[in-house]
């Protein structure tokens, strides 16, 4: 059994995750943390994590990053793991839970489905090979008129997991608006679309002369992302100190 403090646990992706892990015999979520401090569901729900003296094996984050600081002292404090489900950290705040995963074991992801996490072992290969052929990239990421951050954390995965083949050559383009100049050879364009209740899409688009191939990700609902981060839960209970990805998860 995997006991659960469920981070943002009032949102929609927490009532997600709360949904899935009662049906599932190996997970408890035994607490929450959600800035409203409704108790909407069976177990207790704290506004901070200074009043949750609830004893836990992993962390689930689906929160905004102004918790982050407070859940990664309480993570250090209590030697719970967290699995870090959102997006939108500064470089200051990813710098943070990198110091952190040296003390307590840490699992971040900006996408937590299977289906992303092949996409990026599958963007990796496709871009060794295509890059010498002078494709070029880019990077197109759909989702619903309420979403903030943009670009997506994923459609920076994406480009970071590109890149991280091509020994980091590769600059990011976000507006070709401000610039009237052709494409440079070595860059990742990056768009992002906000429209209606688009849940998730990720299309990498390599173009090279007189042929297009395109790898893309279409997210239905929410589900995928909960059913993940229980995945990631079980995974990271009991873990010694280090950083993880859900690479490690899906094996």
């Amino acid at each position: 059994m995997t006991r659960v403090i469920l981070c943002g646990c009032n949102g929609k992706m927490g009532q997600v995750v709360t949904s899935f892990a009662g049906e599932d015999a190996q997970i408890e979520i035994v607490a929450g943390i959600d800035i409203s401090g409704e108790q909407k569901n069976s177990y207790p729900v704290f506004q901070r994590f200074l009043d949750c003296q609830v004893e836990a094996d992993v962390i689930i984050d689906f929160s905004a990053p102004q918790v982050l600081d407070e859940l990664l002292v309480y993570s250090i404090e209590k030697k719970v793991p967290a699995v870090l489900c959102g997006t939108g950290y500064s470089k200051e705040e990813i710098e943070r839970i990198g110091e952190v995963s040296k003390q307590v074991a840490i699992l971040r992801s900006a996408n937590m489905s299977l289906g992303v996490n092949i996409l990026l072992k599958l963007v990796q290969t496709a871009a060794k090979v295509l890059s010498e052929a002078n494709f070029d990239m880019e990077i197109v990421e759909r989702h619903h008129n309420q979403k903030v951050d943009a670009p997506s954390g994923t459609a920076l995965a994406l480009a970071d997991a590109i890149n991280q083949v091509l020994s980091e050559e590769y600059a990011y383009t976000y507006d070709r608006s401000k610039e009237r100049m052709k494409r440079k050879k070595k860059e990742i364009g990056i768009s992002a679309v906000r429209g209606g209740t688009i849940v998730g899409e990720h299309e990498v688009i390599f173009a090279g002369a007189d042929e297009v191939i395109e790898l893309k990700h279409t997210a239905y609902s929410k589900a995928i992302f909960g059913k993940g981060a229980l995945a990631a839960a079980k995974f990271l209970k009991g873990r010694e100190a280090g950083m993880y990805d859900m690479s490690e998860v899906i094996g």
